[in-house]
């Protein structure tokens, strides 16, 4: 099968983000896509090129004094009636195309064509973004390989509207349980009704007052919410114990552990296990390259607000944002599309900062 990254498409971001949307890769299966851009990226001679799983890495070596990453992911979410792209003269509907194979795209677009970059670039092209941690093609690069990672500053190109998005929050999920005594339903005053219990739990929640807070110019909002209440045993037995999963989305400037205090200040009292957990990213903005990129935007820039993996580079020391093409609200949906201008610009604007 003949590979559809052809010289004429790699010129073109727009055309080449069709190409890559055309080519299924939910989780999990991303072998066609990442043969085809290892390909590419093994033809290009500026280019030193190495393969992890289905994770593509290629790097310059031109010896500058700085260097810069780009990463994109390869995955995407199970097709959902969007697969392969349609398009017209402004739009393309399709699975990934925001979220975010128009992202990976212009980093892809970049790597071939801009042979003289002006710092030293490293290009990830990862697997398994939209699963597990643990899969997370990323993370596997930085637990097995991280000189790979090593930058002085890195761009992801996550979903943002053609807006930078520095930094991310951090994400805590716990489960909180309140116990009680089983017994029978009609005699219910010989029991201990653990979802009554749970009454308290979600008042609190809902009186949290969420905290504000501005770094580097960016406000982060956080978060502290129910998302799951499991209880009860059957229709005529009083339950013993209920469960209440709740989510936690903090601002960068916390911790995991002054994250995981302040959940226990919250939750006094109760029952609480930690079940999940990842740090957030702080802006990094100071960073030269950083700093350059921002000039070249002429836009202030934004708190991200969720998490992604920057948060890798900012634990390695690594100052990250979130710059993108697609719109962040329409990742995952069914009617997933992505504008070919926000396309266009951002592969215009990368272009001016990254070429010499």
């Amino acid at each position: 099968m003949s590979n559809p990254l052809t010289p004429q498409v790699l010129a073109d971001p727009v055309m080449l983000t069709r190409a890559l949307v055309d080519i299924e890769s939910v989780s999990g299966n991303e072998k066609e896509i990442a043969d085809a851009v290892e390909e590419v990226l093994r033809g290009c001679a500026h280019l030193r090129v190495e393969r992890i799983g289905h994770t593509v890495v290629a790097r310059t070596e031109l010896g500058r004094d700085q260097r810069v990453v780009l990463a994109g992911h390869l995955d995407t979410v199970p097709i959902a009636d969007n697969f392969p792209s349609t398009t017209d003269d402004k739009l393309m509907w399709g699975c990934g195309t925001s979220d975010m194979k128009s992202g990976t795209a212009l980093a892809l677009h970049l790597a071939v064509t801009v042979d003289q970059p002006r710092y030293d670039a490293t290009y990830f092209f990862y697997e398994c973004e939209e699963v597990e941690a643990v899969r997370n093609g990323l993370k596997i690069v930085a637990d097995t390989r991280p000189e790979l990672l090593e930058a002085d500053f890195a761009i992801l190109l996550e979903p943002t509207y053609g807006v930078v998005e520095a930094g991310c929050q951090g994400t805590m999920r716990a489960k909180v349980r309140t116990h009680g005594v089983r017994a029978h339903a009609a005699r219910s005053w010989l029991g201990d009704n653990a979802i009554h219990k749970a009454g308290e739990v979600l008042r609190r929640l809902e009186q949290y007052q969420a905290r504000e807070v501005t770094i580097d110019g960016c406000r982060y909002r956080e978060g502290l919410n129910a998302v799951k209440v499991t209880g009860g045993v059957a229709g005529n037995v009083i339950p013993d114990e209920c469960e209440i999963e709740i989510n936690f989305r903090f601002a960068p400037d916390r911790s995991v552990a002054q994250a995981e205090a302040h959940l226990r200040e919250v939750m006094s009292g109760y029952d609480m296990e930690i079940t999940d957990f990842a740090p957030g990213a702080l802006p990094g903005l100071d960073a030269p390259p950083a700093a350059q990129f921002l000039a070249a935007t002429g836009a202030a820039p934004a708190a991200k607000l969720g998490w992604t993996d920057v948060a890798r580079f900012a634990a390695l020391g690594i100052p990250a944002l979130n710059f993108g093409p697609g719109d962040p609200n329409l990742a995952h949906k069914r009617d997933e599309h992505v504008e070919l201008e926000k396309i266009e610009q951002g592969a215009a604007l990368l272009r001016h900062w990254l070429a010499r």
